[in-house]
């Protein structure tokens, strides 16, 4: 499992965005809320940045303090995901909560749905399963961060994806936790 300093190295532009403190994520009620753990790279990934934004095309979905149970909530009630099962479109991925269920973390701005495989039991073993926009299913067998960090330091290729992913120098843009 790689660590976050890894992808910053693959995505120097994202490190701007580093929050100064750890960021105070409440994951024993997320977790609860959504009814299972979640990788340790992925907490550690938004631990340290808010919701990003990479090359205008790909949002990282990271909790925001204070904002947990909407995070959880979103993932419980994926409705293109649950949409596409209904219409056998899934190939034989679930909608969470079912075993072996996948939960959302990321999404393209041109409709490509990235997700965890939640089997095994244990996340940090979660496979990364994207679903592109022209309704391919490919699952990869490393989590979230080392997916992102292969892909941005292109030693990971993604098929399907537009034909300018990644960029040669993509730009991350962090979106803040403030609400006002």
């Amino acid at each position: 499992m790689l660590r976050v300093e890894e992808l910053e190295a693959a995505l120097p532009s994202m490190t701007r965005w580093r929050a100064a403190a750890r960021r105070s994520v409440d994951w024993a009620a997320l977790e609860a809320d959504l009814g299972t753990a979640l990788p340790n790279d992925y907490r550690s990934l938004a631990e340290a940045y808010p919701l990003l934004l990479i090359d205008d095309f790909l949002a990282v979905s990271i909790p925001r303090p204070g904002a947990e149970a909407l995070w959880a909530s979103a993932s419980r009630e994926d409705e293109i995901l649950q949409d596409l099962y209904e219409m056998g479109d899934t190939e034989d991925y679930v909608p969470f909560p079912q075993p072996g269920d996948l939960i959302s973390w990321a999404e393209s701005n041109s409709g490509d749905c990235f997700y965890w495989r939640t089997s095994p039991a244990d996340p940090d073993a979660w496979p990364v399963v994207v679903r592109t926009d022209n309704g391919e299913w490919i699952e990869f067998p490393v989590g979230s961060v080392e997916f992102l960090a292969g892909v941005y330091g292109q030693t990971l290729h993604a098929p399907g994806m537009p034909g300018n992913f990644p960029s040669d120098f993509p730009q991350v843009l962090g979106l803040s936790d403030r609400t006002d």
